[in-house]
């Protein structure tokens, strides 16, 4: 069982309190963190959004969504009770005036603590939001102040975020957040390649034949419609995620495990990524648009009529790239990349693939030749997997078939393992930044995402329609087995 180290005592104040992001994961992860003794008893949670709300309707609420969202066998009623009793409330107007001095009161009655105040509203209020914090005297050493994604919609408004937020903010306080880096595989990254000599000198262009890093969804754009067709899956998954995880996969070792040394070796992936131009937009990117199919069996509609209607849309649902990191390290290896909604299943892994053996000393009908893997799975479950060649046990003769060397980290340590929100936020109160981004890194990220959305207008084709429960298009079949490769696909 791994020790649980308590956190300094704190007062989170979540705006967006009665939104989804919080229901569905900010309160089960913090329900989990104080179940486990990591949260203080002097902590509160306080609740901030427009709607007027005493705090024992809020603890109710937040009552109903941790029934919901947490599973039976981890709710202990003993702790859950104790865990209520530390939610408070105060009805507060990110874009206006009203109810600041009331969350200026509460905060005061405890001004030495930890003060982490999460963001879980629209990006179009984290200016006003963090501006009133200011004018009430709300910010200090031990504030901090974490932004959900979006940061933007491309380079310009990420700019103007940015520099709303850091009028107020110096940047070692803010922590912009990004789910997919609190996975525990995802951190288990940096501990496969810079504490395992076995892997990082392999880590090469001369071993590696090339990555693929995958992201599939198999829900539809749900209650998010109005927001994801402005957005779509470049801005909404590759710009922020998809780009994190290659950064991990590709950066050099950090000098330290701090924070901007981490963050300094990403950043330079990201200075290396080979922009896509209008030139070359159509031999390494395909567009997609689920259209109606079925999912686990079920027939589900398509994207057109999730938006209320057969309304002409452009957006894209499924993106696939094939990516080049021009480094010393990575010259000739491509990224496959892709992420959709609809997908045959929900799964997020990263697939090295090494070259395959020069010559082979066995019999052609013994040997697939099949290349080693090495399989990092984000979920559904979290766990590692090297593929390799042995040989079939029993009489016969040398007879080989790929067998795998699997490790699930849940099975391996016998013990739950927390989810990337319980992570972040406790980091968040620690004041480490690692996992967070820095505002130069989603800069750099928007400046690349935005070459690439201008070479798509350049040459405004629709996406291609796929059906619902594929992978995608057959362009991106055709993306990466044009260059003799194949997508891994093995379903979990």
């Amino acid at each position: 069982m791994a020790t649980i180290i308590p956190v300094a005592s704190f007062d989170c104040v979540v705006f967006g309190a009665t939104g989804d992001l919080t229901t569905r994961k900010l309160l089960p992860a913090l329900y989990y963190r104080y179940k486990d003794g990591q949260i203080p008893g002097t902590s509160r949670i306080i609740g901030a959004s427009r709607s007027e709300m005493s705090v024992e309707a809020f603890r109710e609420r937040a009552r109903d969504a941790l029934k919901r969202f947490v599973p039976a066998r981890d709710l202990d009623e003993d702790r859950l009770a104790a865990f209520l009793d530390h939610l408070d409330y105060v009805a507060v107007d990110g874009a206006g005036d009203d109810g600041w001095e009331d969350l200026a009161a509460k905060l005061a009655e405890r001004p030495d603590q930890v003060r982490p105040y999460y963001l879980a509203t629209s990006p179009d209020l984290y200016g006003s939001i963090c501006r009133n914090l200011s004018a009430h005297g709300l910010i200090g050493e031990k504030s901090r102040v974490v932004l959900e994604k979006p940061i933007g919609k491309d380079l310009k408004s990420a700019r103007a975020i940015n520099d709303a937020v850091g009028e107020v903010f110096p940047e070692e306080q803010i922590f912009r957040i990004d789910h997919y880096l609190g996975k525990e595989t995802v951190q288990n990254l940096l501990a496969l390649r810079f504490a395992n000599t076995i892997f990082e000198r392999l880590w090469t262009a001369d071993v590696i034949d090339h990555v693929q890093i995958t992201v599939g969804e198999t829900v539809g754009v749900e209650g998010r419609a109005g927001y994801y067709d402005t957005s779509g899956a470049l801005r909404d998954m590759v710009q922020n995620h998809l780009l994190q995880l290659l950064c991990l996969m590709a950066m050099e070792s950090p000098l330290t495990l701090d924070a901007n040394s981490v963050r300094d070796e990403k950043l330079k992936v990201l200075r290396a990524l080979k922009p896509i131009t209008p030139h070359d937009v159509q031999a390494v990117t395909v567009r997609g648009q689920y259209a109606a199919g079925a999912v686990d069996g079920k027939p589900v509609q398509g994207y057109r009529a999730d938006l209320g209607g057969e309304t002409e849309s452009r957006t894209e649902t499924f993106v696939a790239l094939k990516l080049e990191v021009q480094s010393w390290r990575w010259a000739g290896v491509p990224f496959y990349i892709r992420t959709g909604k609809r997908l045959p299943q929900k799964l997020s892994e990263i697939v090295v693939q090494f070259r395959a053996s020069p010559f082979s000393i066995f019999p052609a009908e013994s040997f697939g030749r099949e290349p080693n893997r090495l399989v990092i799975r984000l979920q559904p479950e979290e766990g590692i997997k090297l593929e390799v060649m042995t040989k079939d046990p029993g009489p016969g003769g040398m007879r080989l078939r790929p067998t795998n060397l699997d490790i699930s980290f849940e099975e391996t340590f016998k013990q739950r393992y927390p989810d990337a929100y319980e992570r972040l936020l406790m980091d968040v109160v620690r004041g480490n930044a690692t996992l967070f981004m820095r505002r130069d890194e989603v800069e750099v990220a928007w400046a690349w995402a935005d070459s690439l959305l201008k070479a798509w207008a350049d040459r405004p084709e629709p996406p291609r329609a796929y059906p619902a429960g594929s992978w995608g298009p057959t362009a991106a079949i055709a993306l990466i087995e044009r260059d003799g490769r194949t997508w891994h696909e093995e379903m979990h």
